[in-house]
């Protein structure tokens, strides 16, 4: 991975944020921040539990085997990490192995109707994925999936087709998960929600889907090796975050990840979560937004050209296509595009992206840009950990508590109250 960050901030002002971002990367290498009970992904590509991660793929090899879909049930960061990964790393059009479908993400009716309906004469399996077991909105699908499971298959074979990702020892999921015998992975105890994506909680469904687990951990693992280093020159994590705070100072409000191709549009929402939910508190954070080019220049594209001024861009690039495809030549030429004929598609999409940033910064929005080598599981695995870090330490660099989320907590209650929960009648 490279970071040029000359048409963001200009070194004097990364200059001036360099020692607060070194301090707080060594508050949170050390450990001893605010939230320093949820630092367990800092090592974690070197410390994972071994032996769950064979029962992983164990369980991942008998579900490729068995099913035609796998259900993979919860909301925030049970689910946008998998589907985040699955998205980038997996065909568009014709994909091997079980089908994967996502639920217990939102409350819609039509969307659940939708989802019983297409399962129902199907071979599926169920991956329910919550600490506590009592978030609404996974708990009401997987009712809705369990019994439809149990309806096709019998209530001693679906047994064998639910698997629990929860709780090591507590919570309604686990103790529902013992008591009928689902084969359970655990949610690690020191590690939030929003990063968990490389624990049980995104490997199951990502290995299901057929995708290199070990090459993630191996992009993870390299990408640690530089992001946890105290060499501001070297370290594109501190530059980055540093360039993050610079911006904020200068009074840019939102932050807005660009990318040019369509597989990453869940990965754009994984790190809208990972910064929102750990940088937005206490009056402070950056609003992150997010665009996928070339769609949405044609868009959202005017706003960020010409609209006010309290925003700048990350841009996300892989340099090489997997499959590129020439533009062939026409003779008839009616479209005017023989001038691009035997050029190819990959080609053009650099070009776009290059005259974008060039008239985006002209029209005075600061650029970052972030370049990969190719979209391939350890370079995924690399742009997974660096986020990461770079967001643990501008969290602690602003002086919030980056892995909680105490506003979460605030709507919840409302609506158990509205919905009539017992201990929720009154509101505090």
């Amino acid at each position: 991975m490279k970071l040029d960050v000359s048409q963001a901030s200009q070194p004097k002002a990364l200059a001036d944020k360099k020692e607060v971002v070194l301090k707080a990367l060594e508050t949170l290498v050390v450990k001893t921040g605010a939230g320093n009970d949820f630092l367990g992904w800092v090592d974690w590509p070197e410390q994972y539990d071994k032996n769950e991660y064979a029962r992983i793929k164990d369980a991942a090899k008998r579900i490729r085997e068995e099913v035609e879909a796998l259900v993979v049930i919860g909301i925030g960061g049970s689910y946008l990490g998998a589907r985040a990964v699955i998205e980038a790393l997996s065909p568009s059009y014709d994909r091997k192995g079980p089908e994967i479908l996502f639920a217990g993400n939102h409350l819609s009716a039509q969307e659940m109707a939708e989802l019983l309906a297409y399962l129902r004469g199907k071979r599926f399996a169920i991956n329910v994925i919550s600490k506590s077991g009592t978030t609404t909105e996974p708990a009401i699908a997987f009712r809705h999936c369990k019994a439809l499971l149990e309806e096709t298959v019998g209530k001693e074979k679906a047994k064998s087709l639910i698997f629990a990702t929860t709780d090591r020892a507590r919570g309604a999921l686990k103790t529902l998960a013992d008591s009928e015998g689902y084969e359970t992975f655990v949610v690690p105890d020191d590690i939030g929600g929003r990063f968990t994506v490389l624990t049980a909680v995104g490997l199951l469904p990502i290995a299901c889907a057929g995708i290199d687990t070990d090459a993630l951990f191996e992009g993870a693992r390299r990408m640690r090796s530089i992001a946890l280093q105290s060499d501001f020159e070297k370290n594109p994590a501190l530059q980055y975050a540093a360039s993050r705070l610079a911006q904020m100072d200068a009074g840019k409000s939102i932050e807005i990840l660009v990318c040019y191709e369509p597989k990453m549009h869940y990965m754009q929402e994984w790190w809208k979560q990972l910064a929102g939910e750990s940088e937005g508190k206490d009056g402070k954070g950056l609003f992150p937004a997010s665009v996928g080019n070339t769609t949405d220049l044609h868009s959202l594209g005017q706003w960020i050209q010409e609209g006010p001024r309290i925003h700048f861009e990350t841009v996300l690039w892989f340099d090489e296509a997997a499959n590129d495809v020439k533009i062939p030549g026409d003779a008839e030429n009616l479209d005017g595009l023989n001038y691009l004929a035997g050029k190819t598609m990959h080609y053009v999409n650099e070009q776009a992206m290059l005259a974008t940033k060039k008239a985006h910064v002209d029209g005075g929005v600061p650029n970052h840009l972030l370049r990969f080598e190719r979209l391939d599981a350890e370079q995924i695995g690399e742009l997974l950990y660096f986020f990461e870090v770079v967001i643990g330490v501008s969290g602690y660099a602003a002086g919030v508590n980056p892995f909680n989320q105490p506003g979460v907590e605030y709507y919840k209650k409302n609506m158990f109250h509205l919905l009539g929960k017992p201990g929720f009648e009154t509101l505090a």
